[in-house]
């Protein structure tokens, strides 16, 4: 089954993290940009891997680790940014909110 992606001007709520029914959900996407709700729950994590574009964290809740070339710590307020290609994992601290978004460039793809 397909994820559902919002449409132009639909609404997504992103459920509170105490509440444990909150996962992971896809916001939107098109062929240059990307957003997830992304929730990692403590003692989780999200092995090492690449992403093609340019990415953001933005740590809604919570408190996460990221290993990449240069670690960071992100707590609630705090974004981060990386290149497109940096290898990267994260662990989660504590229960953890981040909206993710990954910019696509389109003069790379084609």
């Amino acid at each position: 089954m397909a994820l559902h992606h919002c449409g132009p001007g639909e609404v997504a709520h992103l459920a509170a993290l105490g509440d444990r029914a909150t996962t992971t959900a896809a916001l939107a996407r098109t062929p240059s940009f990307e957003a997830i709700h992304l929730v990692v729950r403590a003692g989780q994590s999200i092995a090492p891997h690449r992403v093609a574009g340019s990415l953001t964290l933005y740590c809604i809740a919570g408190h996460a680790r990221i290993e990449s070339d240069v670690p960071a710590e992100l707590e609630t307020g705090d974004w981060l940014f990386l290149e497109p290609g940096a290898p990267h994992a994260v662990k989660a601290v504590a229960d953890t909110s981040l909206l993710l978004t990954i910019l696509f460039d389109e003069s790379a793809a084609g």
